[in-house]
């Protein structure tokens, strides 16, 4: 007997079409890989992300593929066992091996064993795996056919998508491409063994006090084993360890851990990370082993009554302490998986720790995401809001899709089950959102599963018992949500559960400074679109800057967006909000990206006022749509595909830090009396507010100045009379006063608070802790002036650089040309008599030459 081996079959992979001929096996780019990235690689395709080179690879998703490699008998002992594994086919395959049909495949998301100990060729001959992957677009087409009395429909791609369980997002959504991969997209190995450990697994409680954890750790083996050695450590330093009996293929031991090293997300402490192992063996021989590494930490979902409004609270809270979750959908990072790397996943979820966030939301349309991504955010602090693989759509039930979906949902949550970062489990994404506005027909009060499969809305059986069957067995101890949103009356009620805010932009599309009015317990979408950086644009036109379509309203440029109606909620926001101009084109994509920067800070302020402590967490969670591209294109991204961030990323991470200041403008006005429409006086007012989101009370005192923005003369300083303190964990109003207007009263019109610009600074023992700049809106009336003293300087060193400008400036954004150059912030408004300072890494002291300053008004 002999310990376990895995052999990886990375090697002699080849592909070719299936249906022709004259096609001949070519090698593969890498592998794992897929069909457009070995087409690529050969110049048989133009990459789909350059122009409008999608559209010439269509062909590709309704042909048949076929994927060949050999490899050798491995050298077998008795009572060996080979087993074929594969991590992930895409999606619809036929496995050969030596000829024989071994496993046929229909969902993309399942892992596959095969025991093939009986099929390999003897004396250590050589093996053919061949794999045939048929079009999973066309069939899907034809199931659809199957069963007409389905009310197929939905929102972005071909309805038939509903029918196959394949990432929805690559039948196109209003971000993406329609690219229809297929291939080996997951590693394939070959495991040699007598006996297995086939899952390890653990249940962990922390008590309430911290003081202790427990962790039920358990070994589901396979084959013939007796013992299993269980050890926990942290650092290399073992914690403790236990020996258990194996009964029926099941070992499990307890271990009680005193004074636990706790996970906390980002903002509020470390991720230390235990280690659990085991080992398997039979008579004193080991068999196999294998680790899983947890955080112990106490992680609950808090639904409560408010002390003074309707509805229930939806916060997390983590180690007792209630979690503002600022933070971010995640959609797939490129529409070719296979080529992202476990450092692109890092960079991808440090990008978002960076900014502040405290949690991203895998978004159903998608996969459930690598190992490297969900270790990357064990690692770093960054709570999982895990969605279930369904989105946009009236998913069918026949009973062989409810069987793959089964087997989807429990091979998953094992995979994943393990990680600290997952905090909560939802069963699809808008997909109750899609039934309500199609009026299906399903009463949400009837609770027998039997009748629900008989409605229009027959999918509420995966979400409301399947995966609540699946997730109760499995995650007992994570909280399952439906989907999202979802809670209250409807999936728009704000009082009760998550809703998507999407009244900016789609919808009634409000003004984006109203964002108050359209708060939620938990706001898990919202967004505004914005331009990408302006390389990823030259980069994506096939000629590049001497493109004739390198301007805003060409036909490439708006092929690069694919959301319905782009161009006229664009302009609306923009031509509500600021002047701007098409050229220079780069002017024009800064005002794109200013205009979402405001935006997207103006909910994030505006929500966050709304924690407000204990039984007041009138809103306790904002996840923007979306930090991320999975192709260069102009979207709700704040960070474009080359991991390019957009002025809304800096905004973002300043409404986000630990301590801020807010200030919001209103108007009111009051008539000499009730007859008149002529006389009456109009008061510009401002409210002010701060937030405090760390653990300790701050003595802070606030410092008010105000500038012409016309003249940049400043027109108020005032320093409050009394220091006050801030609760921790918390937002709390401070005051309101009118726009301080200089030296008279202001007119009927208001003109002299339209030319008023006002700086709120937070102050603790002596030094400057938060700092917000407040403009008259909207901004397109406000007299901007050239700055003739906007300096520009950089330390020494390379490490800072400094801007200022003798009048206010909006949203004054620094750009260097090329890669490797990272700032710390961005897109900042100048006041004058004060410099704003940068952290950049990737610059040398006396390059200021190489730094250029775009803002609004710039030309």
């Amino acid at each position: 007997m002999a310990e376990r081996s895995v052999i990886p079959l990375d090697k002699n992979w080849v592909f070719k079409q299936a249906d022709d001929e004259k096609s001949q096996f070519l090698s593969v780019a890498q592998f794992p890989t897929n069909v457009h990235l070995d087409l690529m690689h050969h110049g048989i395709i133009p990459d789909p992300f350059i122009g409008k080179n999608e559209l010439d690879v269509q062909w590709v998703g309704e042909k048949s593929w076929i994927y060949q490699t050999t490899f050798d008998t491995p050298t077998l002992k008795d009572g060996d066992k080979v087993v074929l594994t594969f991590d992930g086919l895409d999606t619809h395959a036929t496995v050969l091996l030596n000829d024989k049909k071994i496993l046929e495949t229909e969902n993309m998301f399942i892992p596959e064993r095969v025991d093939v100990t009986e099929l390999l060729q003897k004396s250590k001959g050589q093996n053919v795996l061949h794999i045939t992957f048929e079009s999973t677009f066309l069939i899907g087409k034809k199931i659809r056919e199957q069963y007409p009395d389905h009310h197929w429909g939905c929102w972005n791609g071909d309805s038939s998508r509903l029918a196959v369980r394949k990432a929805q997002y690559h039948y196109g959504w209003d971000w993406g491409p329609m690219l229809m991969t297929c291939g080996p997209w997951r590693p394939v190995n070959l495991e040699i063994y007598n006996a297995r450990i086939s899952d390890l697994h653990f249940r962990q409680t922390v008590d309430k006090s911290l003081k202790q954890a427990e962790l039920v750790a358990t070994v589901e083996a396979e084959g013939d084993a007796d013992k299993v050695a269980f050890q926990i450590s942290l650092d290399g330093e073992e914690k403790g360890s236990e020996l258990a009996d194996v009964k029926n293929g099941i070992a499990t031991v307890t271990f009680r851990v005193q004074d636990p090293q706790l996970w906390y997300p980002s903002t509020y402490g470390k991720q230390p990370l235990y280690v659990l192992s085991a080992s398997l063996s039979s008579n004193g021989v080991k068999l196999d082993s294998a680790s899983k590494r947890l955080g112990l930490r106490r992680a609950e979902l808090i639904q409560r009554q408010l002390n003074d409004a309707e509805g229930t609270t939806f916060f997390f809270e983590v180690n007792n302490i209630p979690v503002f979750c600022g933070g971010s959908d995640w959609i797939p990072a490129d529409n070719f998986i296979p080529r992202l790397s476990p450092q692109k996943y890092y960079d991808w979820v440090k990008l978002m720790v960076d900014g502040n966030q405290v949690m991203t939301r895998v978004w159903g349309g998608g996969i459930f995401e690598e190992q490297a991504f969900y270790d990357a955010c064990d690692e770093l602090g960054l709570l999982v809001w895990q969605d279930f693989l369904f989105g946009c759509g009236n998913y069918p039930v026949f009973p062989s899709f409810l069987e793959s979906v089964k087997r989807e949902a429990i091979a998953n949550v094992r995979i994943l089950r393990h990680h600290p970062s997952i905090v909560i489990w939802a069963g699809n994404n808008e997909d109750y959102q899609y039934a309500e506005s199609e009026n299906l027909e399903w009463d949400p009060n009837d609770t027998d599963p039997a009748n629900w499969l008989k409605s229009t809305f027959p999918a509420r059986y995966i979400y409301e018992k399947l995966l609540v069957d699946v997730t109760k067995e499995l995650v007992p101890d994570t909280y399952y949500h439906f989907g999202s949103p979802w809670g209250g009356k409807d999936t728009k009620d704000p009082t009760v559960g998550d809703i998507h805010q999407w009244n900016v932009w789609h919808g009634t599309q409000e003004k984006y400074q109203n964002f108050d009015k359209l708060s939620g317990r938990f706001v898990s979408e919202f967004g505004m679109q914005a331009f990408p950086d302006i390389r990823t644009i030259d980069e994506y036109l096939a000629g590049g800057k001497d493109d004739p379509d390198r301007y805003p309203q060409s036909s490439t440029v708006d092929f690069h967006n694919k959301a319905d109606g782009h161009e006229r909620r664009i302009a609306l926001y923009l031509v509500e909000n600021m002047q701007y101009k098409f050229e220079p084109f780069e002017q024009y994509v800064y005002c794109t990206q200013l205009m979402q920067a405001e935006c997207l800070a103006s909910a994030y302020r505006l929500w966050k006022r709304e924690w407000k402590g204990p039984g007041r967490e009138y809103c306790a969670g904002a996840l923007v749509w979306q930090i991320n591209d999975c192709w260069p294109v102009t979207s709700w991204a704040i960070v474009d595909y080359h991991l390019r961030p957009k002025h809304a990323f800096y905004t973002v991470k300043r409404e986000l830090g630990p301590i801020t200041i807010g200030l919001k403008r209103t108007s009111h006005k009051e008539y000499a009396d009730k007859y008149t429409d002529a006389f009456y006086k109009t008061t510009h007012k401002i409210e002010m507010w701060a937030s405090n989101l760390t653990l300790e009370t701050r003595k802070v005192c606030v410092m008010l100045k105000a500038w012409d923005v016309v003249t940049g003369r400043e027109t108020y300083s005032k320093k409050l009379r009394e220091c006050f303190v801030l609760e921790q964990n918390r937002s709390m109003e401070i005051t309101e006063f009118e726009v301080p207007v200089e030296g008279k009263e202001e007119s009927k019109d208001g003109e002299e608070a339209a030319r008023t610009v006002v700086a709120a600074y937070l102050i603790e023992d002596g030094k400057q802790v938060a700092r917000y700049v407040n403009w008259p809106e909207p901004l397109k009336y406000t007299h901007l002036q050239i700055p003739k003293e906007l300096k520009v300087t950089l330390s020494e060193d390379g490490s800072q650089v400094g801007l200022s400008a003798e009048v206010p400036v909006k949203g004054a954004a620094i750009y260097v040309d090329g890669d490797g150059v990272v700032f710390d912030d961005n897109c900042v408004d100048l006041v004058p008599a004060e410099t704003v300072y940068i952290g950049v890494k990737g610059l040398k002291g006396g390059q200021e030459d190489r730094i250029s300053v775009r803002y609004l008004g710039s030309s």
